[in-house]
């Protein structure tokens, strides 16, 4: 078959989670889904902290504050039904100082206005919580979780596919013509037609809808998240994700420390420049995406902007001591042994022309296209509301 009633670019988790709304709401539809990699949950889906976030952080109103709570229970329920494991294990928001005493009080207030089950508690209370943890005070969010999001996505792909979806892996889209009947998606394997297409490109969502003539002044710049974990040795040195006091005016959260769901504890993820989009590996450099960079005045704007917080992070990366110094202030007792190698992730962020960063989802749709062109954490929680979402605009 080369028509599909819905075309799906992007295999990640809100790709996935989008074919498996349609094919929900219209059961007799066909639907492919077009991903350049080899499998599921390649980039930004499999690269995470794998925590379910409650949605404390964002501007109430917007589409991260409403998608994220209610994804926070749906992805709880759709593990429950699909045999996949997960823990409520909850989250501690360390403050370490007066100044960031006076954020997270802010942040409480926030938590509030969204809805968020949320308890402040002492420094005598934090110690009880978690011995190795210092700290001022501390917001406790009792219903934040950690999931292997992969095992989501797979669990999606089997019921895209018994649902008589199409994965297509390994195909890399090269080209799309949208028309007044169908859209034409050209890949380097072949052309198919849709009547309705998706995008849901991730690192690449900018170039994706570019190739399909969307104009849009938001442009993809990519950080490098780098992470540790910790021997097994340090196994149950924290029950509890562990978050640090975020700096509202960035849309990054710090470095964390995080247990997984199949029991080891992470440390990161840091901010760093990336040099390529898709290069996980430290000092991956890709002509093209530095080039697309250099040519875009909006990143020109950000390093400037931010200056004192790049060259922290890139100290940061370059020197474990210092990245340890991150994390000893709220875990003193962490040693530089402690921080042994893990992946990183590379997170897609949004950048206007001017250099504002993108802090909400974005969705741009024409007659026959929807495209999602900013779906940075927490899009891997809010993944089954975001389909609903993108749904009911292919529907409309």
């Amino acid at each position: 078959m080369t028509h599909f009633g819905y075309c799906v670019i992007g295999a990640g988790i809100v790709g996935l989670a989008t074919a498996h709304r349609l094919l929900t709401d219209d059961p007799g539809a066909t639907v492919a889904v077009v991903e350049s990699e080899d499998a599921v949950a390649r980039h930004q889906t499999g690269h995470n902290s794998g925590v379910i976030h409650s949605g404390i952080y964002y501007e109430p109103g917007s589409l991260k504050a409403t998608l994220c709570k209610a994804g926070e229970q749906a992805t709880k329920d759709f593990c429950a039904t699909n045999d996949i494991p997960f823990d409520e294990c909850g989250k501690l928001i360390v403050a370490t100082d007066p100044a960031e005493v006076t954020r997270m009080d802010a942040l409480a207030e926030r938590a509030v206005a969204n809805g968020i089950e949320h308890h402040r508690i002492d420094q005598r209370e934090l110690g009880e919580f978690e011995p190795e943890v210092a700290g001022l005070a501390a917001l406790f969010l009792p219903r934040t979780g950690i999931v292997d999001y992969r095992r989501i996505c797979t669990r999606l792909a089997e019921l895209v596919v018994a649902g008589g979806g199409v994965l297509r892996t390994g195909e890399r889209v090269v080209g799309i013509a949208e028309g007044p009947t169908r859209v034409t998606v050209t890949t380097n394997a072949g052309t198919l037609t849709c009547d309705r297409l998706v995008a849901c490109a991730g690192l690449q969502a900018d170039r994706v809808a570019a190739m399909a003539g969307v104009h849009s002044d938001v442009r993809i710049m990519p950080f490098r998240g780098e992470y540790f974990q910790l021997p097994a040795d340090r196994a149950g040195f924290v029950r509890r994700l562990i978050y640090p006091v975020p700096d509202p005016t960035l849309p990054f959260l710090g470095v964390h420390l995080s247990p997984t769901i199949d029991g080891r504890i992470t440390v990161g993820p840091n901010a760093v420049l990336g040099l390529s989009r898709e290069g996980y590996p430290k000092l991956s450099f890709d002509v093209r995406d530095v080039a697309d960079m250099a040519r875009f005045p909006g990143a020109w704007r950000v390093a400037r902007s931010h200056v004192a917080l790049g060259l922290r992070e890139i100290r940061n990366s370059a020197f474990t001591g210092s990245y340890l110094r991150e994390c000893r202030r709220y875990a003193p007792a962490l040693t530089k042994a402690d921080l042994l190698p893990h992946p990183a992730g590379i997170r897609a962020q949004a950048v206007r022309r001017d250099g504002t960063l993108v802090h909400d989802f974005v969705v741009e749709r024409t007659a026959r296209m929807v495209h999602v062109l900013n779906s940075p954490s927490p899009a891997a929680t809010a993944a089954l509301p975001i389909a609903r979402h993108v749904a009911t605009l292919v529907a409309s």
